[in-house]
């Protein structure tokens, strides 16, 4: 995981003083990676360190005070883990985070000697070069550095029914995903839409398109295979990173009929996925949902496994 600049810069716009309480160390066994934050602000919070009596704790003392704290996670705490976690807790205001100068990683002390060690040092370099492109949150020597998160990664869905809805649900929980809901009436659409997703609605739908950034991976599962077909032909004359249409075997050999009359080359179609879902875990909006952002998820650490791999 990374630092957020966005979400807290979001957040303290909005409620003033935010505390941003984050794993930096763990050992043994925990409930939550390093890298893991939680913020903070009077009356309400977002994310979670791992739940139970530590979060708690943590959140009770979240505006005591900046600290850096090691905590066992065992019968004192009435969690049985049996490992331990490193916590540092920071309070941010507007003004510290216009002061941030770097917006590849966030390096600062957080405890012990002012000078910065070499393994910091060298961990910046790295980020700045591109030759860390991993995630990084590192403690050494009292001093901490995190890298900035970077562009989140584009997904549009089309169509606002059940599967739809179950995929905004799920989908708009993860930080890693920028989210643009799409339909043919903004009536489609449920009233109560999560705050970090982008609706747009055209009665020419498949028009919209045209707006998709290059790298976008689209979902396609409007309630007409007529429209289904229009934006699968309009987003393979485009560039695009992937696209999952939602339907049967039958539906997507009709498809492919189709789309080649339309001009399209077997090589390109075959760039579309259809069915999506993984069919062992049934035909649910919700067991559709889970399996794709699964699928989402797995294909963006295989990525970062790769350019990790690359880079050592």
């Amino acid at each position: 995981m990374a630092f957020d600049l966005k979400i807290l810069r979001e957040k303290v716009l909005l409620h003033g003083s935010v505390c941003r309480t984050v794993i930096v160390e763990t050992k043994g066994s925990v409930p939550r990676e390093t890298g893991t934050e939680m913020l903070i602000w009077e009356g309400g919070q977002q994310g979670t360190i791992g739940g139970g009596a530590l979060e708690f704790q943590a959140t009770k003392k979240s505006f005591d005070g900046e600290y850096l704290k090691t905590v066992p996670l065992g019968p004192n705490l009435g969690q049985c883990c049996g490992g331990s976690v490193t916590i540092v807790n920071e309070i941010f205001n507007l003004d510290r985070l216009d002061r941030m100068n770097s917006k590849k990683f966030f390096s600062r002390q957080v405890a012990g000697s002012n000078k910065k060690p070499p393994s910091i040092l060298k961990l910046e370099n790295n980020i700045n070069n591109k030759s860390g492109e991993k995630e990084r949150c590192l403690l050494s020597k009292g001093w901490l550095i995190e890298s900035v998160k970077t562009n989140k990664i584009p997904i549009w869905i089309y169509g606002a029914g059940h599967v739809g809805q179950a995929l905004i649900y799920i989908l708009s929980q993860l930080p890693e995903f920028d989210l643009t809901w799409l339909d043919t009436s903004k009536e489609r659409f449920p009233k109560n839409i999560p705050h970090n997703v982008k609706v747009l609605y055209s009665h020419e739908l498949p028009s919209l398109t045209e707006y998709a950034p290059e790298s976008c991976q689209h979902l396609i599962l409007t309630y007409s295979h007529a429209l289904d077909l229009d934006l699968c032909h309009r987003l393979l004359g485009s560039s695009f990173d992937s696209i999952g249409l939602i339907g049967s075997k039958t539906k997507w050999a009709r498809f492919q009929k189709r789309l080649t009359e339309l001009g399209h080359s077997l090589d390109n179609i075959q760039k579309i996925s259809c069915p999506i879902g993984n069919p062992l875990l049934g035909k649910q909006p919700q067991a559709i949902a889970i399996s794709v952002a699964q699928e989402l998820l797995l294909n963006q650490n295989a990525e970062k496994l790769g350019k990790t791999v690359k880079n050592e």
